[in-house]
């Protein structure tokens, strides 16, 4: 009998070493279970920050692209009113032509039908009829030079470099007129620049500067830019201009030298 009570002592005691072991091997997988879940945790942690960061980095840089769009875009509406606004003028100045023309066509029908001993047929003469028409076309002429450069302002930036070429060009040009005075045609607020109504043939050169007189007393300065036959843009150089004063159409201009 005693022998059967410890055979069974010793049959629960092996058990007892067999379940030990087993619920110690099962501790350490749960243990390194638990550490894996855990690194595994952090880890999502980690990449969820990271994104959280990139997304506000994201967000920031399509809020400063969006304010350089509307700012570029208030840009082009501002050059498309100006735009719209010299082709008004384009148009006026157009019937304008059109009616000095016909006056000078009716002046002149009624010259032939007066006969040649005719001194005076009333209202304007011929002569003054064709200079109002040779102004009106300079006018015509000055509005379609700005006309154009409007156009092109939006696709061309702010700054208008000329070509190698016409670089080459008005540095090889004689020394401009000392004293060549002139007029101020137009004015664009919103690009920092005048029409003149001088050009290459009254000796004007680029990067020429010139300076602004209203009522004899001089109220800033521009640099040319760019030079036509018989207009000129000139860039309105801000640094010189009367504090609260802006350049206007009719103001006078004065060569004083070259810059180049």
């Amino acid at each position: 009998m005693s022998k059967i009570l410890i055979g069974a002592s010793v049959l629960l005691l092996t058990l007892s070493a067999v379940f030990g072991v087993l619920n110690s091997s099962k501790v350490k997988g749960l243990r390194a279970e638990m550490e894996n879940a855990t690194k595994a945790r952090e880890l999502a942690e980690r990449a969820r920050a990271a994104q959280q960061k990139d997304l506000k980095g994201r967000e920031a840089g399509v809020a400063t692209a969006k304010a350089k769009s509307a700012d570029t875009e208030a840009r082009i509406a501002s050059a498309e009113n100006d735009l719209v606004k010299s082709q008004t003028e384009k148009a006026t100045l157009q019937s304008k032509l059109q009616a000095r023309e016909s006056e000078i066509a009716e002046l002149k029908k009624r010259v032939e039908q007066a006969g040649p001993n005719s001194t005076s047929i009333g209202g304007p003469s011929t002569a003054e009829l064709q200079a109002q028409l040779d102004e009106t076309r300079k006018q015509l002429e000055s509005a379609e030079n700005e006309k154009t450069l409007l156009s092109q302002k939006p696709r061309g930036g702010q700054e208008r470099p000329p070509a190698t070429t016409e670089v080459r060009r008005q540095r090889s040009a004689p020394t401009g007129h000392p004293g060549l005075r002139g007029t101020v045609l137009a004015v664009n607020q919103a690009y920092n620049f005048v029409v003149l109504n001088l050009g290459r043939r009254q000796g004007v050169e680029s990067n020429s500067e010139m300076l602004v007189l209203r009522n004899g007393t001089m109220i800033g300065k521009i640099r040319v830019s760019s030079v036509e036959p018989a207009t000129a843009i000139g860039d309105i150089i801000s640094s010189t201009l009367t504090r609260g004063v802006q350049v206007q159409p009719g103001d006078n201009v004065i060569y004083a030298g070259s810059n180049l």
